[in-house]
C-alpha cells in the first residue's frame, strides 16, 4: 500500500518509525510548517519532520489544509491509506480522499477523553486506567468507529510524562497491527470489523490553557495532586507565592506528594523547616512539594529551592 503518514510531535515519530521498520511503504509524510520559537524566535521544525528529513521521505509542509497545490500533491501520490498521529483537525476532502481511508491513533481509550489533551485530562481527573485507540476518520472530530484499542494501566504516581512515553511505544504497535490488518482484508477480500462509539460514554478533554494549570489550594489535596502530575512536565501546574507584602513570584510545581490531615491552618499556608520540606495547606490535607522551578531559574528539588528563598511565617501559596 501507498501510505501517507501526518503528524507532528514527538508521540507520533515512534509511529512513523514502527511503520518504517515494518517494511510499509510511506510515500510522504504530512507535518506542521516550521514555527518561531525560544527567545531568538528562531524557526523551529517539528519532530516528524526531522525525523522525515533524516530518513529521506518525502515531506510537505501546507499551511493550509484545503490548500489547492496541496491537494493536487495528494492526489498525484495515488494514495491508499493515511495514517494520522497527533496532527490537527482534517477537511473532507483530505480524510476521504485515499482508496481504504484515513485512521488516527488516539491517545484514550474511546469515546472518552475526545480532543487535543486525553493524557492530560485522564490524570487530572484520577483515572485509573487509559489507553490507545485506533479509528477510521469521519467529519467529527475523534467519532469514528474504533478498529483496535489496548488498555494501560494508571498508577497513582504516573505523570503525564510517563502516561506519553508508555502510550507512544503502545500507540506506535497498534498503528502497525491496524496497517497489517488493512492489508489483510485487501488481500483476502474480507470486511474489517469495526465497533460503533457509544455516544453515552463520552467525555472530553480540551486543549490545555494557561488557567487550567492555575492550582487552587481551596481544593482538595488529591484533586491537587492530580493536576501536578496530569500537568507534569509540561505544561506544569503553577502557583505564585509571596512573603508579605512583596512581589509575588510564579512557581512551576513538576511533583509533589499528598497527605490527609486535619487541620485549621488558611488554604495555602506553608509548613517547612527551612531545609528539607515544605508542605502547602489545602482542603482535607496537604500538599508537599518535591520538585519545584522558580521563575527565570531552573527546576530543582525543593531542599535546594530552600537554600535560596527563605520562607517565612506569613509565606503563601496562592
Amino acid at each position: 500500500m501507498r501510505i501517507v503518514f501526518m503528524g507532528t510531535p514527538e508521540f507520533a515519530v515512534a509511529s512513523l518509525e514502527a511503520l518504517l521498520k515494518n517494511d510499509y511503504n510511506v510515500v510522504a509524510v504530512v507535518t506542521a510548517p516550521d514555527k518561531p520559537a525560544g527567545r531568538g524566535q528562531q524557526l523551529h521544525q517539528s519532530a516528524v519532520k526531522k525525523y522525515a528529513l533524516e530518513n529521506n521521505l518525502k515531506l510537505l509542509q501546507p499551511e493550509k489544509l484545503k490548500s489547492p497545490t496541496f491537494i493536487s500533491e495528494l492526489e498525484k501520490l495515488n494514495i491508499d491509506l493515511q495514517i494520522v498521529v497527533a496532527f490537527r483537525m482534517l477537511p473532507e476532502i483530505v480524510w476521504n480522499l485515499p482508496k481504504h481511508g484515513t485512521y488516527n491513533l488516539h491517545g484514550s481509550l474511546l469515546p472518552k477523553y475526545r480532543g487535543a489533551a486525553p493524557i492530560n485530562w485522564a490524570i487530572i481527573n484520577g483515572e485509573n486506567k487509559t489507553g490507545v485507540t485506533t479509528f477510521k476518520l469521519k467529519q467529527e472530530i475523534d467519532t469514528g468507529n474504533i478498529l483496535f484499542n489496548e488498555e494501560v494501566e494508571i498508577s497513582n504516581t504516573t505523570t503525564a510524562g510517563d502516561l506519553h512515553d508508555t502510550l507512544m511505544i503502545k500507540g506506535a504497535a497498534l498503528v502497525v497491527k491496524t496497517v497489517k490488518a488493512i492489508q489483510t482484508s485487501i488481500n483476502e477480500n474480507v470486511e474489517l470489523e469495526f465497533i460503533a462509539q457509544d455516544d453515552h460514554d463520552v467525555c472530553h478533554a480540551p486543549k490545555i490553557f494557561k488557567e487550567t494549570c492555575k492550582i487552587n489550594w481551596n481544593d482538595t489535596n488529591v484533586n491537587i495532586y492530580n493536576l501536578i502530575r496530569g500537568l507534569s512536565p509540561f505544561p506544569t501546574a503553577y502557583s505564585e507565592i509571596r512573603t508579605g507584602s512583596g512581589t509575588p513570584q510564579l512557581v512551576k510545581i513538576f511533583y509533589a506528594t499528598f497527605e490527609n490531615f486535619t487541620h485549621n491552618e488558611a488554604n495555602g499556608s506553608l509548613a517547612t523547616d527551612n531545609k528539607t520540606f515544605m508542605r502547602v495547606f489545602c482542603k482535607r490535607g496537604f500538599i508537599e512539594i518535591t520538585d519545584l522551578q522558580l521563575q527565570g531559574k531552573k527546576r530543582m528539588k525543593v531542599q535546594d529551592f530552600l537554600r535560596g528563598f527563605k520562607i517565612e511565617d506569613d509565606t503563601i501559596f496562592f
